[in-house]
């Protein structure tokens, strides 16, 4: 139920669509481009994913906020979205964990969203027209006023938001899985270094990887080769993360000369497309990508995976070379969702294997990589 003295907003999309509602979280007017997620549960992990970073997330589970937000379940150290848009909030959640409601959650980090709108035929719009800039206002209630700052945005084509998003410090993660998933490690495990390169790096990923007993350090994306090679490393990780993969150059040259060392290499969503990319693939933007909890992903019809995915990019299989086999497509459309290099021990996914929210079917590519590190 939402509180009383409900203040109006607006959200016009870029071909003129206009959809009034009421105002949650802050006040104020932003611009992004609008996508949606079809995930039923996990709204405070996607709302701090930095994968989601210039992009306003349409929900289409219809009431938001139930369980609050708590420090447990956050992806990064703040919400990364530009936006929000629900059917209906809870101002009030019900949950042992929570420490606040999230519209007070996303008024403390000047979040505006809006509700009240018919999120399906929003997201109907979406799947029409493809994923679109917006925005949202609880200022300009004016919908041409508002359309002409909407016209104004940078298509995510061609832009580069991982500097937005990437460590400024090299650090070291030592931080496992809570104890509701069961570790991966023993006490006779042997601990590898693994380098993750920060292109928006999920705190679940890194979990997971000291989950299997790696000794994680995390440096920036545009980091030197020379300084990687300081840490030793017995396997180099690429992190998900936002925009366009095409535009991260300093992050493709740096992949590039780490395949060089021929030592095991790990991607996951940017990641994955950041390495097809130095194995001279290309990248094209989807319609309206994949977003939520319930993906299949598999090949030749052997098995199945039910998986959590976000991106708007995807590797054109077309581009790929004879060294570059395909693992993994999504199966709802046929786009590839994981690759291998044929000889060395390079392979990534276009999904989220931590999950986070999501399924587990997909943890054993953590395995996967302590293995290809454990045979080198």
């Amino acid at each position: 139920m939402a509180q009383g003295n409900k203040q109006p907003a607006i959200l016009v999309l870029a071909d003129g669509s206009v959809y009034r509602g009421w105002s949650f979280g802050a006040k104020g007017t932003v611009v992004g481009e609008v996508v949606f997620n079809t995930g039923m549960t996990g709204y405070q992990e996607v709302l701090t994913d930095p994968s989601y970073r210039g992009q306003i997330v349409t929900f289409t589970y219809p009431e938001l906020g139930n369980t609050g937000v708590n420090l447990e379940d956050e992806e990064s150290e703040r919400p990364q979205v530009t936006g929000a848009i629900a059917r209906n909030i809870t101002y009030r959640p019900s949950n042992w964990r929570s420490t606040q409601s999230l519209p007070d959650y996303l008024k403390q980090w000047k979040i505006p969203g809006i509700y009240g709108i018919d999120t399906r035929a929003l997201t109907r719009k979406i799947r029409s027209l493809g994923a679109i800039n917006g925005g949202i206002s609880t200022e300009i209630l004016n919908a041409d006023q508002l359309l002409l700052k909407v016209k104004q945005a940078p298509s995510m084509a061609g832009l580069n938001l991982v500097k937005e998003v990437t460590t400024k410090e090299v650090y070291e993660w030592s931080e496992s899985t809570n104890s509701d998933w069961e570790f991966a490690t023993t006490e006779n495990t042997p601990t590898y270094t693994v380098v993750a390169i920060d292109f928006g790096v999920k705190k679940n990923i890194l979990r997971r990887l000291a989950s299997y007993g790696c000794k994680v350090i995390v440096v920036p994306a545009n980091s030197d080769l020379e300084d990687i090679l300081t840490h030793n490393p017995d396997g180099i990780f690429l992190s998900n993360g936002p925009g366009d993969p095409a535009a991260v150059k300093e992050g493709i040259a740096l992949t590039k000369e780490l395949l060089k060392l021929e030592k095991p290499t790990f991607g996951i969503c940017m990641g994955h497309q950041i390495l097809g990319l130095s194995l001279g693939a290309e990248t094209f933007k989807l319609k309206f990508g994949h977003r939520g909890l319930n993906q299949p992903a598999g090949l030749h019809q052997k098995q199945v995976e039910i998986t959590s995915q976000n991106h708007g990019f995807a590797i054109a299989s077309s581009s790929l070379n004879a060294e570059v086999e395909i693992t993994h497509l999504n199966l709802n459309d046929q786009t590839i969702a994981g690759l291998q290099h044929k000889t060395l021990p390079f392979f990534s996914v276009q999904y989220h294997p931590e999950a986070s929210p999501g399924p587990h079917d997909a943890d054993y590519l953590f395995e996967k990589f302590v293995n290809l590190m454990a045979n080198s």
